[in-house]
């Protein structure tokens, strides 16, 4: 068994969830007055030093390069925001930061990294996803952060998330969730009076919208990775329930794909297309145009992440009044489980020329005081895993606060996975959205396939 394999087998599933959101629950630091002002951490002290050291007479310039596009509506932290407050903290370090659309990041800094050219600082994601925690120490281009001192604020599950081999490699933005942003007033023009609980009457609340002549659902396919959105929030319910286990059995053949679950799933996000419950045209639109159809109240629902708050939330041709809810892939009669994870974050380049300045920024911009954390808190979309830190958003209250009490949710699945499984499981999806005969068995299959060929090595 290679040793990613040893390292994830004992990881539990439900309780991840749980663990990483209990710093914004009501165990949070009791001192904290507000959202963005938790007391002052024990690394406070570690930071100041840091500080202190740096080499005031020698001009740094470090590299950010991160997925994402830039603030719909004032500063963007990374942009903006960020390097302006490492220059007031530390006159002699520029940040020059970089983002990439999601499509194109992976593709850049894996070769920039693989080049001895990566940034310096690099967003990276938790466990086995694409550019994971696990991914990124192995092959050596992450630093090992076990010495900034500032961890005993974060969750353990979302450190642990980040880590390989028992040291962490990334500094995780928090827990993220998908759902179902919905437009209220669509909802009640439809007649539609209650939040769907289950399958059934989500389809039923889709089929509403439909002959109202609204379109239920915006989804942009061109990006196909937005299948995964709706994929793994019906998979929270119809795989993870009856086998919390189901993928640490997947590497040793105990489970497939093929099974059951699996295939209930595929077929349930199928089930949205066949109906014609997704916007028409859905291969050629774009997650931005989607967006746009979303916030310009031309369909009622969008499935994406806290994550894409500031793009959900952004001003559009009307007004109107927004939610949230997980997408409820159960039977009528049982719980919905959500599908939340700890969050992407920011990783340092193990080969960066100015590893100890970049450390030193990270030891200022999470010592939980500082005008940088503040503002790191304050535009933060994620839910807080830093103790004393509350979500600053009250959209996502309903299904946070049922995950904490009933612990009802399951991690995204890719991040279970080799890279690569996700991307067959998409490029297969979409045949079926394209309107070819490929069955849920027809995924299921190239799912399996590519999964055997990479977890062989």
């Amino acid at each position: 068994m290679t040793s990613w394999k040893k390292k994830v087998a004992g990881l539990t599933l439900a309780s991840l969830a749980v663990a990483s959101l209990s710093a914004c629950g009501s165990n949070n630091n009791s001192n904290s007055e507000a959202s963005g002002s938790p007391a002052a951490s024990p690394s406070s002290s570690a930071s100041a030093s840091a500080g202190a050291g740096t080499d005031a007479s020698k001009p740094v310039t470090l590299t950010m390069l991160l997925s994402g596009s830039k603030a719909a509506n004032g500063p963007d932290f990374e942009l903006d925001t960020l390097p302006k407050l490492v220059k007031e903290k530390f006159p002699n370090v520029t940040v020059e930061v970089q983002k990439l659309p999601d499509d194109q990041y992976y593709t850049a800094v894996k070769a920039k990294l693989a080049s001895g050219e990566g940034p310096d600082f690099f967003l990276v994601f938790p466990k086995l996803a694409n550019m994971g925690a696990i991914e990124v120490a192995k092959a050596g281009y992450a630093a090992d952060l076990s010495d900034l001192g500032f961890w005993d604020n974060f969750s353990p599950s979302a450190k642990n998330d980040m880590s390989y081999e028992g040291k962490p490699y990334a500094v995780s933005r928090g827990m993220d969730i998908l759902g179902a942003y919905y437009n209220k007033d669509l909802f009640a023009k439809a007649g539609i009076t209650e939040i769907p609980k289950d399958w059934p009457s989500f389809l039923a609340a889709s089929e509403k919208l439909k002959a109202a002549g609204v379109t239920p659902i915006a989804m942009g396919d061109k990006d196909p990775w937005v299948i995964q959105f709706g994929m793994y929030q019906l998979a929270a319910n119809s795989v993870y329930p009856s086998d919390p286990e189901f993928d640490t059995k997947l590497q040793t053949g105990e489970t497939h794909f093929s099974d059951a679950g699996w295939i209930k799933t595929i077929n349930q996000y199928k089930e949205l297309y066949d109906k014609g419950y997704v916007s028409k045209n859905s291969l050629g639109m774009a997650s931005a145009q989607a967006m746009q159809q979303f916030v310009d109240g031309k369909a009622a629902m969008t499935f994406t992440g806290t994550w894409d708050l500031p793009g959900v939330t952004a001003k559009g041709a009307v007004d109107f009044e927004r939610g949230f809810f997980s997408l409820p892939g159960n039977d009528a009669g049982q719980p919905v489980y959500a599908s939340a994870s700890t969050a992407a974050g920011y990783a340092i380049n193990a080969k960066s020329k100015n590893l100890d300045v970049a450390k030193q920024v990270f030891e200022y911009m999470f010592d939980g005081q500082s005008p940088l954390f503040q503002a790191w808190a304050e535009s933060n979309t994620s839910i807080p895993v830093y103790a004393g830190l509350k979500p600053n958003n009250d959209m996502f209250n309903d299904v946070l606060a049922d995950i904490q009490s009933t612990g009802h949710a399951f991690y995204f699945s890719n991040q279970m996975w080799p890279a690569g499984v996700s991307d067959a499981m998409q490029t297969k999806f979409s045949e079926i959205i394209g309107g070819k005969k490929t069955t849920a068995e027809d995924v299921a299959k190239t799912m399996q396939s590519k999964y055997d060929e990479l977890n062989k090595n």
